[in-house]
């Protein structure tokens, strides 16, 4: 499934699968290189998100809240005044899954708006 995504563009046109399996370590790799400012930290995919007050930051916490439940792939958010640390990997495969990528690709989207 993941050899025809090359761009983080590919990875927001897809949505989320609950048969999703465990990415092996160069995949996740190549994956992580198409998103902007994410990196890999102790198993999960991991991303801070600047902002200039608290009113943008909740409305990323909001908007994001809305994609992971449509999506059904729930991240991990610190939440700070003018920062939001998301975190994600997937629980059922103890790792990373494309689940992961996709999200992340979509939380790209809306840090850039």
């Amino acid at each position: 499934m993941t050899s025809n995504i090359h761009t983080a563009a590919d990875l927001r046109a897809l949505r989320c699968s609950h048969q999703t399996q465990a990415l092996d370590a160069a995949e996740a790799l190549r994956l992580v290189q198409l998103l902007d400012g994410w990196s890999m930290a102790s198993g999960k995919l991991v991303n801070t998100f600047g902002f200039n007050n608290y009113y943008e930051t909740m409305a990323f916490v909001n908007a994001l809240a809305f994609i992971s439940h449509r999506e059904d792939h729930h991240p991990e958010l610190v939440v700070g005044y003018k920062t939001c640390q998301v975190r994600y990997d997937t629980h059922s495969v103890n790792g990373l899954s494309i689940n992961d990528f996709i999200c992340a690709a979509k939380a790209d989207a809306l840090g850039q708006a």
